[in-house]
């Protein structure tokens, strides 16, 4: 049984960014692709008739460290897997909760059969090898797996970015066995993608990249990103890895980014990303539009009657003013929210939609032109020195919460 299908539909080629759809049990995705962050089998803020008919969500992602600790694989299984216990019935990948445990620092320790750690919600101690965060994923029901890897921190030295990466490399080796065993048993359309490790050297990466398409998984993932380093180690790690990546497969790099950066990773022949970056920073009061950065408390929006984002479709600023919105933030309302996550995932969803746009029409290199030359996609920053955005070195890894 092929558990996920990829159909490349055109391939710039000027810089090799792709157009493609993701064939799944869940429906078909079409790439590029950002995924809504749902950590704990909600996306923060929104029902999932917010994702399915106002943003019209193809893929979300949810975690398995969270889901783990509770309320449990075996209850979520029990209850029809996640489709069936969070009512979302398009696609899911959930990520193997190796990354939360390499943020919980002092409460784990790496060992070579995996990860011993304690939870962070009452100590107790658990054990996560490649084999087990394979059941724990079956188990959920996604459609996308991801195998445990080291997220190894930055900076390291090459030595040490290279006994990581080879733990990686074991672990990716038990873990496909296992995942084969399972698919013999019961086949199932889940894919299982391991994820590229090495730091910020080129050439552990490039080893890690052509050791891990040997498997020949249904799709790879880049990992150990957003961990620190700069914007440009990221994309030159990404533009070393993604070309070993076999062409027919899904690359999907994982947990990036601002909104600027995704035209750049899609540059560099990435189909799939995400980040808790548009849903932790509307909750936050930072709102990306297509003028620069709103930073909602501040009191030049307190009776300004404008929409959020006029050149927007989403409900948000289909309905209501700033000033209402800087309102319902002031007085600590749910459903600010809700308006502001709304929008946020809208305007990032909007991007990948642009991208795909551009590159079926054969205008990407264009369209990457006039983002590099605007500085970010999402404007000029208007609220530079109190901007309330978080980077995505920081949103994304130091809290195992998210």
């Amino acid at each position: 049984m092929q558990a996920i299908r990829f159909e490349i539909q055109a391939v710039c080629p000027e810089t090799g960014a792709r157009a493609g759809l993701l064939h799944t049990a869940h429906g078909t995705v079409e790439t590029p692709v950002f995924m809504p962050v749902g950590t704990q089998g909600t996306v923060k803020g929104l029902t999932p008739r917010h994702l399915l008919e106002e943003l019209d969500a193809k893929i979300i992602l949810a975690n398995t460290y969270h889901l783990f600790l509770r309320p449990g694989h075996d209850l979520i299984e029990r209850m029809g897997g996640l489709h069936g216990f969070m009512q979302w019935p398009r696609a899911i990948l959930t990520d193997s909760g190796g990354f939360q445990v390499w943020s919980l620092s002092q409460l784990r320790k790496v060992r070579e059969d995996g990860v011993l750690f304690r939870s962070h919600l009452n100590g107790d101690a658990h054990l996560f090898t490649p084999e087990s965060v394979v059941d724990v994923q079956l188990a959920l029901g996604s459609d996308i797996l991801m195998m445990l890897d080291e997220c190894t921190p930055y900076p390291a030295s090459h030595a040490e970015a290279k006994a990581s990466m080879e733990l990686t490399l074991r672990w990716a080796r038990r873990g496909w066995q296992h995942y084969r065993r399972r698919m013999e048993e019961q086949p199932r359309p889940q894919a299982l993608f391991p994820i590229v490790q090495g730091s910020m050297y080129a050439d552990l990466r490039r080893q890690c990249a052509e050791e891990l398409v040997a498997l020949g998984a249904d799709g790879y993932a880049i990992g150990g990103l957003s961990v620190g380093e700069p914007r440009a180690l990221s994309l030159e790690m990404v533009e070393a890895t993604a070309p070993l990546l076999p062409a027919d497969r899904p690359r999907y790099v994982m947990g990036v980014g601002l909104p600027e950066e995704l035209p750049e990773y899609v540059a560099r022949g990435i189909d799939m990303m995400d980040c808790v970056m548009p849903t932790r920073n509307a909750r936050n009061g930072c709102l990306f539009t297509s003028e620069g950065r709103v930073i909602i408390k501040q009191a030049q929006y307190r009776d300004d009657p404008r929409p959020l984002d006029p050149a927007c479709r989403c409900y948000t600023c289909r309905t209501f003013s700033r000033a209402y919105l800087r309102h319902l933030f002031q007085a600590g309302e749910i459903l600010f929210s809700t308006l502001a996550t709304l929008h946020n995932l809208t305007y990032y969803l909007d991007i990948a939609r642009r991208m795909r746009e551009a590159i079926l029409l054969g205008t990407f290199p264009a369209y990457l032109s006039a983002v590099r030359s605007s500085g970010q996609a999402s404007g000029p920053d208007r609220a530079a020195g109190d901007s309330g955005v978080s980077s995505p070195r920081t949103a994304s890894t130091r809290d195992p919460r998210h």
